[in-house]
């Protein structure tokens, strides 16, 4: 553990090779910038075929990651949406069990799932939506806690089109303490948030919004963005980045999310993980992104959990 009670920083890596046959080199490169965990994204490793494990390829992962001077946490597939169709919702839950499993099997302490989506509708609608995915949530704690993980769910966006419901940081926040389950948190991805809120015609409430959620707030994505909706046709991600539109993934820093507030306002928990989501296009920058990471850890107060549930 580190000062203040968190339990350090982290960095995503990227995939290489499908066969995961140089992902140790990866782990190499990111292990020598001096992190504490590494966000593994299973999600796009071919891992989990038809809601099972494929175990030559997990073995590939386990190998990577063996004996090394880190932990990790693990971002499972994105698609995976308790809000969704109810018919559909046990296809999601196979594949949201397996991605546990192979958690579990690498040693990790946090499993990510992205909060729910939901076409818009009338508000009936989005509650038995709501209601959905805290069956669900719950469910998928149990199996969490078996596992010896916490599930941290992940603010979202819905884009740019009108068309998608995505929740709240506050909202999730009154959706997990609705779930009351201990191994069922949160994800703050502050980007995500920010793009949710601008969208919502909402930006001065992310300050509030994000304290709402921060006690629940285990893992937290950390990247830079301006919170600008992606609405303009662009050729190049250079033009995205030249008008700050979308969702960039930016060193911290590049952006204007305000995060010198953000950790004199914000409350975590015991244990929280500041891992950084860096896109590949940036990672020349990955060292002082992640010493500035560092520093913003090493100022956050976190709370004991029996305080966090007050």
């Amino acid at each position: 553990m580190l000062a203040n009670g968190c339990a350090g920083t982290g960095i995503s890596a990227h995939k290489r090779a499908n066969d995961l046959g140089d992902f140790g080199a990866e782990l190499d490169m990111v292990e020598a910038l001096g992190v504490e965990f590494v966000e593994l994204p299973t999600y796009d490793m071919d891992i989990v075929v038809g809601g099972r494990i494929r175990r030559p390829q997990l073995e590939a992962l386990k190998r990577a990651c063996a004996g090394r001077g880190v932990g990790y946490t693990v971002h499972g597939p994105l698609a995976i949406n308790f809000m969704d169709e109810p018919y559909r919702l046990p296809r999601h839950f196979d594949v949201l069990a397996a991605s546990i499993e192979v958690a579990a099997e690498v040693g990790a302490v946090h499993y990510v799932m992205h909060s729910g989506l939901a076409p818009m509708q009338q508000g009936a609608g989005l509650e038995a939506a709501y209601d959905r995915q805290r069956t669900y949530l719950a469910k998928a704690g149990d199996i969490a806690r078996q596992a010896g993980m916490v599930l941290c769910v992940e603010t979202l966006f819905a884009g740019f089109d009108g068309d998608v419901h995505a929740t709240s940081p506050r909202r999730l926040a009154e959706e997990l303490t609705a779930v009351g389950h201990p191994s069922v948190m949160a994800t703050i991805d502050f980007s995500h948030a920010y793009l949710k809120l601008d969208y919502d015609g909402r930006r001065e409430s992310f300050l509030d919004e994000i304290a709402a959620l921060a006690p629940f707030g285990r893992h937290l994505h950390i990247h830079d963005s301006f919170g600008r909706q992606d609405d303009i046709w662009m050729f190049t991600e250079g033009e995205r980045l030249a008008y700050g539109h979308g969702d960039l993934h930016l060193p911290v820093g590049w952006g204007d999310i305000p995060w010198d507030d953000l950790v004199r306002t914000c409350r975590f928990p015991e244990g929280v993980v500041f891992n950084i989501e860096l896109k590949d296009r940036y990672w020349y920058e990955a060292e002082a992104c992640v010493n500035a990471t560092k520093a913003l850890a090493a100022r956050a107060v976190t709370l004991k959990a029996a305080d966090a549930a007050a």
